[in-house]
């Protein structure tokens, strides 16, 4: 049977795909992983980056010796499905991102970051606050400024920068019009450099995935899938 990852976006959870997974097993064996750092799993000693998630991914793939691959990636998690897929085309055979940014300069990525400070978010925005300690543990206050300087570093060398070209493997970008993190300009100019890229305009769709509704994701999945 052919083999689906789910990769949550940073800060989230691979729990968000609960919604979709009964009537995706129908077509797949449904993989699930979560990135160091989040849920139960410890933030590394040596820092979170990119080349470290898009490690992780490679070997989740080996150790559970997959092949025939699909990705979806959220936010985060589809930047480093293309990561992978730039290094290790003969594993994946496409890809779906919904909610990824791809345009990273230091400029934007200390931006993004400032708006991680725990403190803040723990006295301004509590509910949120809740639901990250209620996700990922205590730990939620390490793993913001942790995440912050994988922004950052993003912004310094964007690994993705000048390697899409390379990927010759079908791959659909997603966006919501309403999505307040990707520009619809950015998705389009990473479509157009893809090889065999298409692109979908969600609407009325924000950016966390739990605003995604979950219909309109699965009918999108099975047309790019070909499932039936």
């Amino acid at each position: 049977m052919k083999n689906l990852i789910l990769l949550h976006g940073a800060l989230g959870h691979s729990d968000i795909f609960n919604p979709l997974k009964k009537e995706l097993s129908k077509y797949f064996t449904i993989h699930t992983p979560l990135f160091s750092g989040h849920g139960t799993v410890e933030i590394p000693q040596n820092g979170i980056t990119i080349e470290q998630y898009t490690q992780e991914l490679k070997e989740f793939i080996e150790k559970e010796n997959l092949n025939n691959v699909h990705i979806f990636g959220h936010s985060m998690g589809g930047y480093v499905a293309l990561c992978y897929a730039n290094q290790h085309s003969e594993i994946v055979n496409s890809i779906m991102t919904l909610g990824t940014k791809f345009d990273w300069t230091e400029e934007q990525a200390v931006k993004e970051s400032k708006m991680l400070n725990p403190d803040v978010i723990a006295d301004k925005v509590p509910k949120y606050a809740e639901s990250l300690e209620s996700q990922h543990g205590s730990k939620w206050k390490q793993l913001l400024p942790a995440i912050a300087e994988m922004m950052i570093s993003l912004g310094k060398n964007p690994p993705l920068k000048d390697n899409l070209a390379t990927i010759n493997i079908p791959v659909q970008i997603m966006t919501g019009d309403k999505d307040n993190m990707v520009t619809l300009e950015e998705s389009i100019e990473v479509y157009r450099n893809l090889p065999n890229g298409k692109l979908v305009v969600l609407p009325d769709t924000k950016h966390p995935m739990d605003k995604v509704r979950p219909n309109l994701l699965l009918d999108l999945m099975k047309d790019f899938w070909n499932l039936s």
